[in-house]
């Protein structure tokens, strides 16, 4: 069956699907599988789909949607699963604005519920010329395989306590200090459910080359999926030739999305030239700190986030944790050249003309 379609969700970028597209009743009930689905109701709230332009188009009644089947596990949003089958006329919900497709299981009430998708079918791609024989479409189609190149380049990882504690803001501070002083930016995201935002963000502040883990063909991290998403990524941006890479990892150090992997792993560790902890408040900053120095061994060298939101705040981390306070909002140059001081024994001048 071939339909036009009103939306095509961000998730699904690799394949670039266009607005008409050939459907098979037949769906693959699998993580990443790219359908299209009917919206049933009418939001004011968390209403918006990230398109794969990464603008954001607000969704009603009757639109129909391409998306991918994932699963979601967000403490201020959706979480949901892959459901065991589904069949044309099922409904699921949309998880996440970057398109994701599951069956929500709980929901934050700050969001309300999300909205009800009605399952058309599976998109059929057609890789070979003139061939009339589809295939199902996959996110995994198109996506980055990693290369052989070595990382030597140093990575700052921004982690976070939290999901909205600040962490890409200080991403991309981090970032656009680190291009003002003449160095070829990698911005990465590592984990979370695919959304383009996040590496937009990096990318305007600065950032020459972007990547994400739905790049490399996951819809959403997890433990078995971080580490070797990381190394993909990381691998792609030494291929071209970047300089430091900045890596956000979302959601939080204690999270499901597999941030904890990426702490544990030692050449991943071992890649770190900086380490700043976002923290929501003087608890997760104090325990935020504590936590990554007992069980990974990693010492912060920055506190950033809401709990350094005024004098307060960094006045606790600075005498209670020990360590530099710096907001990104209040004081962005701060932050940036705390960094740019740290990474310069590695980096040495910068090469940009």
């Amino acid at each position: 069956m071939k339909i036009h379609v009103d939306k095509v969700g961000s998730v699904t970028r690799n394949l670039q699907v266009g607005r008409t597209v050939h459907l098979t009743d037949e769906v693959r009930c699998e993580e990443g599988a790219v359908i299209a689905v009917r919206i049933h109701g009418e939001k004011s709230v968390y209403n918006q789909l990230e398109d794969v332009n990464g603008r954001l188009v607000t969704l009603h009644a009757g639109d129909i949607v391409v998306g991918a089947l994932g699963h979601r596990n967000a403490l201020h949003g959706y979480e949901g699963v892959v459901p065991a089958s589904v069949t044309v006329g099922d409904k699921l919900n949309i998880l996440n604005m970057g398109g994701v497709i599951g069956k929500c299981t709980s929901h934050n009430p700050g969001v309300g519920p999300p909205f009800e998708a009605e399952v058309l079918g599976q998109v059929l791609t057609f890789p070979e010329f003139q061939s009339r024989a589809g295939q199902h479409a996959h996110i995994s189609t198109g996506a980055l395989k990693g290369t052989s190149r070595a990382v030597t380049c140093p990575v700052v990882y921004v982690v976070g306590t939290c999901m909205n504690a600040g962490k890409t803001y200080a991403a991309s501070v981090v970032v656009r200090k680190l291009s003002q002083a003449g160095y070829r930016v990698g911005g990465a995201k590592l984990t979370g459910v695919s959304l383009m935002r996040d590496t937009l963000s990096m990318q305007d502040s600065g950032a020459d080359v972007v990547m994400d883990f739905t790049d490399a063909g996951v819809v959403c991290t997890g433990a078995r999926t971080a580490s070797k998403v990381a190394r993909i990524v990381f691998s792609e941006m030494a291929a071209q030739e970047v300089d430091v890479i900045v890596a956000e990892t979302g959601d939080g150090i204690m999270g499901e999305y597999g941030v904890q992997a990426i702490l544990a792993d030692p050449e991943l560790k071992a890649l770190g030239g900086a380490f700043i902890l976002c923290a929501n408040d003087p608890v997760g900053a104090a325990g935020g700190v504590r936590h990554l120095r007992e069980v990974y061994g990693i010492e912060m060298d920055m506190v950033a986030g809401p709990a350094t939101d005024n004098a307060v705040g960094v006045r606790f981390v600075e005498q209670v944790v020990g360590l530099p306070a710096r907001n990104a909002r209040a004081d962005p140059n701060a932050l940036g050249n705390l960094i740019v001081e740290k990474l310069a024994p590695k980096l040495g001048a910068g090469r940009k003309s």
